[in-house]
């Protein structure tokens, strides 16, 4: 297609406005999420992602992110630059309608693009209506142009600011302090993972993150590059670094199946965990859909189909399932989808009926050619999968175990757990306490109505290294299970809660504030991200954080939580005040250990958020997985305590 036919197709014509935007100031948490960290973050990928619209449209291969400073952001592409000619429905430049009309944008234009991310076109002018200033400069026709707002409200017309024959857009934000009251701060590993990740699922795009705000040991500011020639296949490399692997190959496609383009990489390994990751448009559908499920199909009946044909399997007394096949398995799914239909609780579900045979008939074909031209590959799978299956039914009677309910306690309850009074589950929480000492400690203290504690003996087991009917055979998970009052699921969907029967709503981990509380509060999280992952997703998991130091001086006294508190708190008391460290939730009385960590006035609770599955994959595979080394650098880049035995 000529440049000239380009811009004909991507004009003003092109930007469709839906809807006037007074609507997002009031209420911002229906556009991006909520306004704490999570849609801090939104914002600049709201706007990153009208770059990788072009990217996918082919009109860009370039897209700088800078934190600035003062925690501003600048984006900026080398695309096409955003339309600046006039609107004939407006009346006003087509660059001011997309930055101040909600629903605004090619991306509704089928003749500009294809397909397209984001929030479904409210993009970048959402991200104006809740920055306090935001100015956009486009390079487009030979010239440079430029508008400028405030909360959304253009300071002045688009005006030309001189020549140029480059093209491109960048953007430049202030988000809102009256509207993100709990931080402007940027991220930088949060911005950065995301952007590794849009850098491998749209192959020879450049993007650079910098950040002005630090510099490294050389003094330079901080800056990475991502770039990926392999797309999927390296992203794979990159999410399983950290595991053994069955098979060296990755097992990869990339091409169109009845007009959807469907990219999948995937490879077996020697652990006992499933990852499968979805992205529709770059979308992570953590929620999956048909897509995932084209997938599983696809790769169910393919690999069975093998493994029949081979005699492998002759002398299994039993069924293999579909679960079997996928033990193991790090998977990545791609398509892009010309009119995504979303559905589910957070609207990251893919409904599309007709990706389910497009992915299924694209993972098919790729398996078959894999598995007809490497036997020696195949046979390694079909093992693993006999011996998942065995494994299986191995834990389908430990899964028994802990559904059967326990005689010696009080109505199928843990012996060991203190229950609450209320019995409506939104308004009951339940701690889980590190060792026998503190749980009668949080006994002591707790409020009788709404708190339960359950306390756990010792570490639990690591579940990154254990085979699944050894999970539910354990003692302290079978009593969390029976506590929460979920059950494991079927055989078919073996990890699916049935969250309608969650006794408490905020379940709390409540560790010492030491390196084994550290480890036990990892164990317990891996556990729930492997095999509870619907609690985190529904906000029901929190980390209680209590002090670290009691600061006292005469009649005086205050806590901690971490060194600079201290040293203020004991400026504040003009010096010389009696520090004590606690070393341990044991070393706190009951009465001390509600004001500080229980009670729901005072106490700091982190909720634990999975703002990046598959960053977050990585990490817990990472640090409880068997290989040492990657463990020890992630644990020497963020370590907070020395001395640490990895």
């Amino acid at each position: 297609m000529s440049e000239e036919a380009n811009k004909k197709q991507y004009s003003a014509d092109s930007i469709q406005a839906l809807e006037g935007m007074e609507h997002v100031r009031m209420r911002p948490s229906m556009y991006i999420g909520d306004v704490g960290v999570r849609g801090l973050h939104h914002l600049v990928y709201e706007v990153v992602d009208n770059s990788i619209d072009e990217a996918m449209a082919g009109h860009c291969d370039r897209i700088d992110v800078i934190i600035n400073e003062d925690n501003s952001i600048t984006t900026q592409d080398n695309g096409r630059g955003i339309p600046v000619d006039l609107h004939k429905k407006e009346g006003v430049s087509a660059l001011e309608v997309v930055m101040t009309k909600i629903g605004a944008g090619g991306k509704f234009d089928k003749d500009s693009y294809k397909v397209s991310g984001g929030l479904h076109g409210v993009g970048v002018s959402c991200v104006n209506a809740l920055s306090s200033h935001l100015k956009a400069t486009v390079y487009r026709d030979g010239k440079i142009w430029e508008q400028e707002y405030e909360r959304g409200k253009t300071l002045y017309p688009v005006k030309s600011v001189g020549e140029s024959s480059e093209t491109g857009t960048i953007v430049t934000f202030v988000p809102d302090n009256t509207i993100f009251t709990q931080t402007t701060e940027y991220n930088y590993e949060t911005l950065a993972n995301r952007m590794r990740e849009l850098s491998y699922l749209n192959k020879g795009v450049t993007i650079t993150l910098t950040d002005k705000r630090r510099k490294d040991e050389k003094g330079e500011v901080i800056s990475e590059t991502f770039h990926s020639e392999e797309g999927l296949k390296e992203f794979i490399k990159f999410l399983d670094g950290t595991r053994e692997p069955l098979i060296q190959s990755v097992i990869s496609m990339e091409g169109e199946k009845n007009g959807i383009p469907v990219e999948v990489a995937m490879v077996y390994n020697t652990g006992y965990t499933e990852n499968l990751h979805s992205y529709v448009n770059n979308i992570n559908t953590h929620e999956g859909g048909t897509h995932l499920s084209g997938f599983r199909r696809g790769l169910t009946t393919t690999l069975k189909k093998y493994a029949d044909n081979s005699g492998m399997l002759d002398k299994l007394k039993f069924e293999i399932s579909g679960d079997d096949f996928r033990e193991g398995l790090t998977a990545i799914v791609s398509v892009k989808v010309a009119e995504p239909q979303f559905e589910g609780q957070t609207k990251t579900k893919l409904g599309n009926r007709e990706v389910t045979s497009a992915v299924s008939q694209a993972v098919s074909e790729m398996l078959t050619d894999y598995l007809e031209e490497n036997p020696d590959d195949a046979k390694q799978i079909v093992e693993k999968v006999k011996l998942a299956a065995q494994a299986r039914h191995a834990a389908a009677k430990a899964r028994e175990m802990v559904q059967r309910k326990n005689p010696m306690s009080v109505g199928g309850l843990p012996g060991k757990l203190s229950d609450c009074s209320e019995q409506d589950p939104t308004k009951c929480e339940v701690f889980l306490v590190e060792g026998d000492s503190a749980g009668g400690t949080a006994k002591q203290g707790r409020d009788r109505n709404f708190q339960a504690i359950l306390p756990l003996r010792g570490k639990i087991l690591n579940v990154e290294k254990a085979m699944q009917h050894k999970v539910f055979e354990n003692e302290e998970i079978k009593n969390i299970y029976t506590a929460l009052g979920v059950t494991i699921g079927t055989e078919e969907d073996s990890k699916a809660l049935n969250l309608e029967k969650l006794r408490y709503h905020k379940v709390v981990i409540m560790c010492d504030a030491d390196v084994d509380g550290s480890h036990i509060e990892t164990l317990i999280l891996t556990f729930f991200f492997r095999y509870m992952r619907e609690l985190i997703e529904g906000g029901h998991v929190y980390i209680a954080t209590p002090p670290l130091y009691l600061v006292k001086k005469g009649a005086k006294k205050r806590y901690a939580w971490n060194d600079k508190e201290r040293d203020a708190i004991n400026a504040e008391m003009g010096g010389g005040a009696g520090i004590q460290r606690y070393k341990g939730l044991g070393e706190m009385n009951a009465e001390q250990l509600w004001d500080t960590t229980m009670n729901p006035d005072f106490r700091k609770l982190r909720q634990v958020q999975i703002d990046n599955a598959t960053e977050s994959d990585r990490i817990f595979s990472m640090l409880m997985g068997d290989e040492v080394p990657p463990r020890r650098e992630f644990i020497e880049k963020n370590a907070v305590y020395a001395n640490i035995d990895v």
